[in-house]
């Protein structure tokens, strides 16, 4: 019998399913028996059943606390067939946990058998049920669900595509995450349109490593390969080196991951060289932030499978646009084309902008939300007619194909002029002694808002600062060179793998170097001594960065011209930027040639051309804000 495409609920879906194939896979694990699609159909009712019994009825939250595997992924069906799921990180601390719990208004709280930890402590504070998920532990999937009724049993009224099925909470990019309520006809909508984009079948095995707790593994995953009948193997979490046994072991068509997981791989696969020879993968899918060139050659190379750049939201039941599979054509560094539902790209006005202009992406169709429950503002504000602006910035080319800049809130106003910390990014991932990099605002007295950015260094590499930017400087506008580089360890990451820019910023924002190093040399002491004439500060530390003194480009236009007099040597814009401390700048005075640097000798012209335009673009923003504040 053919698998049909045209079900507008769950539950319909998984019967439809088993009808369909029988006993065929549907959950699978390391160390289990597979669960087919009848059996889970049959775990979907009981599991409905119970939660009746106990008294949790269709429009109850209940929240599911439990760790990653098959067993999780079967509650998740079973909850979102009979109520509203809202699967939360069974890690997160107990206050963050209370916030959600109060937003979220729980009739019920799955939790590991043990009835520990803090979601059943933040639970049973809340007045919510406890119920014990007890994993069987032959086959994949198969529970045991148990606890103290919360009410009188629920009556077990029909169900309809409209009713919600999932709710989850924004990734956290904004300062409060705003809770999205997905409805059946949304789920099975993005479900759809993920499986067509990926030509999923029954014959399809996916090696889910991501959580089950964000659209990402629950819809763009586990439904997509249910609505067409294919198979989900479900890990106890990521493990980099356990991966290549699963993937030997349980032989998958695809995995999909964040960038993060993918570079963990990559570091694990030459102690894997036997798995990676049998493998079978026909792709691999690669979402939730950007992926960097050689991070996507190195896996195609390792793997032998096209790697897929997609984008999605949860506003959207994730999958918004995807890269097409081979023979179709992939475009490098864009996200592809719409799946199933149109996209536009919006000025702030909400009208369309021209074709390879920036602006914000906006969505509409059977996958999205409603809007942000509880938040009649938020969802105003974000709707322009029947579209939802989704707060990402980014423009749709020639071909149609969506090519991101970032989330509107973490592009840069320096100055007036916008930078995308994305952009920053990808020159920064060619950078030979990076393993990782994120640009991200900072504070500044002047500008408003300054480039930083923070990196990671490849092991066993020392990295300056005066590399780093200068790297940058050869590639980009010189407004768009960060002023600050911070060496760090790694980079703080939200569950999905998207890194927390905002974050970054707080980190960073009042960091206070050691101890100063007084200006030295003569060459220093002049330097110092024009800083401080163009500052009107004493500069007493050659370590001290030019923009943490709240200098900026107009200032440094002074600099330059005053260095031009009294020093005798002319400046381009380029040097200034790659050398911002007074030791630094004063090494490339006494001696160009043993400093590295992206401008020729002869370049002073071209130099002193992109200073002039720097100037200029900053005077007329100055002008706008503020004929702004006076039409205020």
């Amino acid at each position: 019998m053919p698998v049909t495409d045209t079900e507008d609920h769950l539950l319909d879906v998984l019967e439809a399913r088993a009808e369909a194939l029988g006993d065929a896979a549907a959950l699978s694990a390391p160390d289990h028996r597979d669960l087919g699609y009848r059996a889970l159909v049959a775990l979907v009712r009981r599991t409905g059943e119970a939660l009746r019994g106990l008294g949790v009825g269709r429009d109850d939250v209940v929240v599911l606390a439990l760790p990653s595997g098959p067993a999780l992924a079967a509650a998740f069906l079973g909850v979102a067939a009979h109520s509203l799921g809202a699967p939360l990180n069974p890690a997160l601390p107990a206050d963050e946990l209370g916030r959600l719990f109060t937003a979220l208004r729980p009739r019920a709280v799955l939790v590991p058998p043990d009835a520990a930890g803090a979601a059943a402590d933040v639970a049973r504070a809340h007045g919510a049920a406890v119920l014990t998920v007890t994993p069987d532990s032959a086959v994949a999937g198969v529970f045991e669900l148990a606890g103290e009724p919360v009410g009188p049993p629920a009556p077990d009224r029909p169900a309809a595509a409209e009713d919600d099925a999932l709710v989850l909470f924004t990734s956290g990019t904004i300062a409060q995450p705003r809770q999205v309520r997905l409805t059946h006809r949304n789920l099975c909508a993005a479900a759809r349109n993920t499986a067509r984009a990926f030509a999923l079948g029954p014959a399809d095995r996916c090696l889910n490593v991501m959580p089950l707790f964000h659209a990402h593994g629950l819809v763009s995953t586990l439904l997509a390969s249910v609505v067409r009948g294919a198979s989900v193997i479900c890990p106890p979490g990521f493990d980099a080196h356990g991966f290549f046994t699963w993937l030997s072991e349980s032989r998958p068509t695809w995995y999909t991951a964040v960038p993060a997981m993918h570079r963990a791989l990559l570091e694990a696969a030459p102690a894997h060289a036997a798995e990676l020879a049998a493998t079978r993968l026909r792709l691999i899918r690669s979402a939730s932030a950007p992926l960097p060139g050689p991070v996507l050659d190195e896996l195609e190379r390792v793997f032998r499978a096209p790697v897929i750049e997609a984008y999605g939201m949860t506003e959207g039941a994730s999958l918004v646009t995807s890269n097409p599979l081979p023979p179709g054509v992939r475009k490098r560094g864009s996200v592809g084309l719409p799946v199933g539902e149109p996209v536009r790209v919006l000025d702030a006005a909400g009208h369309d902008v021209p074709t390879g202009t920036d602006g914000e992406i906006a969505i509409r169709g059977a996958n999205v939300t409603r809007g942000y429950h509880g938040d009649p503002d938020a969802t105003a504000a974000a709707r322009v007619g029947d579209w939802l602006r989704t707060g990402d910035f980014g423009r749709l080319d020639e071909d149609g194909y969506l090519h991101l800049v970032g989330r509107v809130k973490e592009i840069v106003n320096r100055g007036g002029s916008k930078v995308a910390p994305a952009e920053v990014d990808a020159v920064l991932a060619d950078h030979p002694d990076l393993a990782q990099a994120a640009a991200f605002a900072l504070p500044h007295a002047t500008l408003g808002e300054d480039v930083a950015v923070a990196v990671v260094p490849r092991p066993g590499v020392e990295v300056d600062e005066e590399g780093v930017r200068a790297h940058v400087a050869a590639r980009l506008a010189p407004y768009k060179v960060p002023s600050r580089v911070f060496v760090v360890d790694d980079l703080p990451r939200n569950a999905t793998g998207k890194v927390r820019r905002l974050r970054l910023a707080e980190l960073f924002a009042a960091r206070v170097d050691g101890p100063g190093a007084p200006p030295g040399t003569g060459t220093e002491r002049a330097v110092a001594a024009i800083w401080g004439e163009v500052l009107g500060r004493e500069v007493v530390d050659a370590r001290v960065n030019f923009f943490d003194l709240d200098g900026d480009s107009l200032a440094m236009v002074r600099v330059a011209d005053l260095i031009a007099a009294r020093m005798g040597h002319e400046v381009p814009v380029s040097v200034l930027l790659v050398h911002p401390t007074v030791r630094a700048l004063a090494r490339y005075l006494d001696d160009p040639a043993a400093v590295p640097d992206v401008v020729a000798a002869g370049d002073v012209a071209a130099g002193a051309a992109r200073l002039a335009a720097g100037r200029d673009r900053l005077l007329r923003a100055r002008r706008e804000a503020d004929q702004r504040e006076e039409d205020a």
